[in-house]
């Protein structure tokens, strides 16, 4: 069986989960941003979780809002058409700017400028001035390249 043609029962689950987080937990998590069914949103404090329009937060990534041992509830903000990596923990308190990259593995423990990509624990900034040309943190010229890869190994 073609697993692409079950690609709309997990866009309806993950369709299902964003309602759910949003109209019970009062998050506030954009309509057009994505995320795996894996992700960990912080449910202590989860008006403090904020996800900008056509974000993707990849499997596995943790977004915290608070912080027991300190005793605080913040607000973590996650921007417009950012990708986060896989595995990444973001701290309470972290804002992550527009059109900006979370690589895989990566603990945000400061505030991430916008079109800048980030990466290792603590992550540190390792390129600014990206261009972000489409959704989900997709980088100008991705688009060609993966139609070139495609063409090259067959899968016209």
């Amino acid at each position: 069986m073609n697993l692409g043609k079950l690609r709309w029962v997990r866009l309806c689950l993950v369709e299902l989960k964003r309602l759910w987080l949003v109209k019970v937990f009062r998050m506030d998590i954009h309509p057009s941003s994505q995320f795996s069914l894996s992700t960990k949103f912080d449910l202590t404090n989860p008006k403090g979780i904020h996800v900008g329009e056509e974000s993707y937060i990849a499997f596995g990534v943790a977004i915290l809002a608070h912080d027991l041992t300190r005793g605080f509830h913040t607000h973590t903000r996650i921007g417009r058409r950012c990708f986060i990596g896989a595995r990444s923990i973001i701290l309470p308190g972290v804002t992550i700017g527009d059109e900006s990259i979370v690589g895989a593995g990566s603990v945000v423990t400061r505030d991430v400028p916008p079109r800048s990509v980030v990466a290792g624990n603590p992550a540190r900034v390792i390129k600014s001035g990206i261009v972000v040309a489409g959704p989900y943190g997709r980088l100008e010229g991705a688009d060609e390249r993966q139609e070139r890869l495609m063409a090259e190994y067959g899968f016209d």
